[in-house]
Protein backbone atom coordinates (compact mmCIF):
# COMPACT_ATOMS: atom_id res chain seq x y z
CA UNK A 1 0.00 0.00 0.00
CA UNK A 2 1.30 3.23 -1.01
CA UNK A 3 1.25 7.20 -0.09
CA UNK A 4 -0.52 9.36 -2.55
CA UNK A 5 0.91 12.56 -2.04
CA UNK A 6 -1.18 15.62 -3.09
CA UNK A 7 -0.03 18.86 -4.42
CA UNK A 8 -2.39 20.19 -1.61
CA UNK A 9 -0.52 23.92 0.31
CA UNK A 10 -2.03 24.88 3.23
CA UNK A 11 -4.07 28.67 3.51
CA UNK A 12 -2.70 31.83 4.60
CA UNK A 13 -4.83 31.13 7.63
CA UNK A 14 -3.02 27.98 8.52
CA UNK A 15 -0.30 28.88 7.63
CA UNK A 16 -0.46 32.00 10.30
CA UNK A 17 -1.67 29.87 12.85
CA UNK A 18 0.87 26.91 12.25
CA UNK A 19 3.98 29.45 12.40
CA UNK A 20 2.51 31.08 16.11
CA UNK A 21 1.43 27.60 17.38
CA UNK A 22 5.14 25.93 16.12
CA UNK A 23 6.55 28.52 18.53
CA UNK A 24 5.27 27.04 21.98
CA UNK A 25 6.42 24.12 23.77
CA UNK A 26 5.44 20.78 23.20
CA UNK A 27 5.65 19.99 26.91
CA UNK A 28 3.46 23.27 27.44
CA UNK A 29 0.24 21.46 26.80
CA UNK A 30 0.93 18.12 28.83
CA UNK A 31 1.58 20.67 31.80
CA UNK A 32 -1.74 22.37 31.04
CA UNK A 33 -3.35 18.76 30.82
CA UNK A 34 -2.04 17.50 34.10
CA UNK A 35 -2.85 21.16 35.67
CA UNK A 36 -6.54 20.79 34.82
CA UNK A 37 -6.36 17.17 36.22
CA UNK A 38 -5.12 18.66 39.32
CA UNK A 39 -7.24 21.54 39.71
CA UNK A 40 -9.97 19.22 38.92
CA UNK A 41 -8.66 17.03 42.03
CA UNK A 42 -8.69 19.62 44.41
CA UNK A 43 -12.71 21.06 43.19
CA UNK A 44 -13.43 17.69 43.73
CA UNK A 45 -12.45 17.84 47.20
CA UNK A 46 -13.67 21.05 47.93
CA UNK A 47 -17.01 19.75 47.37
CA UNK A 48 -17.80 21.27 43.71
CA UNK A 49 -18.87 18.61 41.73
CA UNK A 50 -20.01 20.61 38.70
CA UNK A 51 -16.70 22.43 38.38
CA UNK A 52 -14.32 19.33 38.72
CA UNK A 53 -16.03 17.65 36.49
CA UNK A 54 -16.15 20.90 33.95
CA UNK A 55 -12.54 21.63 35.02
CA UNK A 56 -11.13 17.62 34.31
CA UNK A 57 -12.67 17.65 30.81
CA UNK A 58 -10.40 20.16 29.90
CA UNK A 59 -7.22 17.51 29.52
CA UNK A 60 -7.89 15.79 26.58
CA UNK A 61 -8.16 19.20 24.46
CA UNK A 62 -4.87 19.90 26.26
CA UNK A 63 -3.23 16.97 25.05
CA UNK A 64 -4.83 17.06 21.53
CA UNK A 65 -3.59 20.69 20.94
CA UNK A 66 -0.35 19.32 22.23
CA UNK A 67 -0.28 16.85 19.24
CA UNK A 68 -0.93 18.91 17.05
CA UNK A 69 1.67 21.14 18.09
CA UNK A 70 4.74 18.11 17.83
CA UNK A 71 2.70 17.66 13.88
CA UNK A 72 3.10 21.11 13.07
CA UNK A 73 6.56 21.42 13.85
CA UNK A 74 7.71 17.48 12.34
CA UNK A 75 4.63 18.25 9.19
CA UNK A 76 4.03 21.45 9.00
CA UNK A 77 3.97 23.86 6.12
CA UNK A 78 7.15 24.98 5.70
CA UNK A 79 7.97 21.28 5.03
CA UNK A 80 5.92 21.03 2.60
CA UNK A 81 6.79 24.38 0.87
CA UNK A 82 9.98 23.74 1.01
CA UNK A 83 10.02 20.54 -0.82
CA UNK A 84 7.73 22.36 -3.51
CA UNK A 85 10.26 25.20 -4.14
CA UNK A 86 13.28 22.05 -4.76
CA UNK A 87 11.08 20.23 -7.30
CA UNK A 88 9.36 23.04 -9.43
CA UNK A 89 11.75 23.89 -12.59
CA UNK A 90 13.19 27.10 -12.21
CA UNK A 91 12.43 28.93 -15.46
CA UNK A 92 15.58 31.72 -16.22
Amino acid sequence: MTLIETDHTEGKIAKAIENQTSKLPSDLFLWAALASIGASAIFKAKGEKHTALFVGQWAAPFLLLGIYNKLVKLEGHDRKDKNLQETKPQFV
